[in-house]
């Protein structure tokens, strides 16, 4: 089912969440970024190193759309997300993370002027709702008391550019099949990132920090990449979309597990919002995703 391959990458990507808060204290923010995507490309080069080569003519003209792919979804998102982990807790940056499906809806509609259904802007409502709800701890009024801390507005912003990244990746939907695309922009992230990386104060790869990087670079940057980019493809932007307000659930389970972070009744409540959230806009979305996708397809 086209469903499993966004819900797994965000499993894999509520897990990494949990990562990115424990390499906070192993890791300087601009090394873990940089290798990262430096183990991606190390594990994906002799598979597809020789396939690229062959297709680097074709590949030329839509180099400008894969990098500022690149830019938005594995450099400012992922690389903004271990700075906010030194300055806020990994069930917010889950939670946050829960705004991408109305970033999109948002972006969408008012940049590339597409309709929304009111059934899917009701199913966005009830999500934002639950994400308040949980960022408020049962409070959502408190968040105007208290505002929105450095780690919060990064993750935001760095949710933001995901968004986009999804609505250009469905609508540019660059044509050398999902592995060459996810090595390309791979390949992308590692030029953008090694100057960040000349700034860390340390490149020091600790014992600790191997396993955080190693699941960070082929679990979540290779499989999950690939889980949602083939959710992008099959499903569109704004129903794949959907699946990040699952984010701050598996986030919270884990974090329970491994972290010993305690789960209250308002992570419960909210999450209940978020799924129902869920159920409404992927209905909403269904049949506007069948009438649009063959228009999308012959681009």
């Amino acid at each position: 089912m086209a469903v499993l391959f966004p819900l797994l990458a965000v499993l894999i990507w509520a897990a990494n969440t949990v990562v990115s808060k424990a390499a906070a204290g192993v890791f300087d923010p601009a090394a873990i970024s940089f290798y990262r995507w430096l183990v991606a490309a190390v594990v994906l080069t002799p598979l597809l190193a020789r396939p690229l080569w062959r297709r680097r003519a074709e590949l030329r003209p839509h180099l400008p759309h894969l990098a500022v792919l690149s830019l938005l979804g594995m450099v400012m998102y992922q690389c903004l997300a271990y700075y906010a982990a030194h300055s806020t807790t990994a069930t917010n940056m889950g939670v946050i993370c829960a705004l991408i499906p109305l970033l999109g809806l948002l972006l969408n509609g008012v940049v590339f002027r597409q309709r929304i259904a009111p059934a899917a802007m009701l199913g966005v409502a009830l999500s934002l709702a639950g994400v308040l709800y949980l960022l408020g701890h049962g409070d959502p009024a408190s968040l105007l008391a208290g505002g929105i801390n450095r780690g919060d507005a990064l993750m935001l912003i760095g949710s933001a550019s995901y968004a986009l990244y999804g609505i250009l990746y469905k609508r540019w939907a660059p044509p050398f099949g999902q592995w060459l695309n996810l090595y390309t922009q791979v390949l992308l992230a590692v030029a953008m990132l090694t100057p960040l990386a000349a700034s860390a104060d340390s490149l020091a790869i600790p014992a600790a920090g191997i396993p955080l990087v190693l699941f960070a670079g082929i679990a979540s940057s290779i499989l999950a990449a690939y889980f949602w980019m083939r959710g992008l493809q099959q499903l569109g932007s704004e129903r794949t979309a959907i699946f990040m307000n699952l984010l701050p659930l598996f986030t919270a389970l884990i974090a329970s597990l491994l972290l010993g972070e305690t789960i209250h009744a308002y992570h419960w409540l909210g999450g209940g919002l978020i799924l129902l959230g869920v159920s409404l806009t992927q209905g909403a979305l269904a049949p506007l995703s069948r009438r649009w996708r063959p228009a999308a397809q012959s681009t």
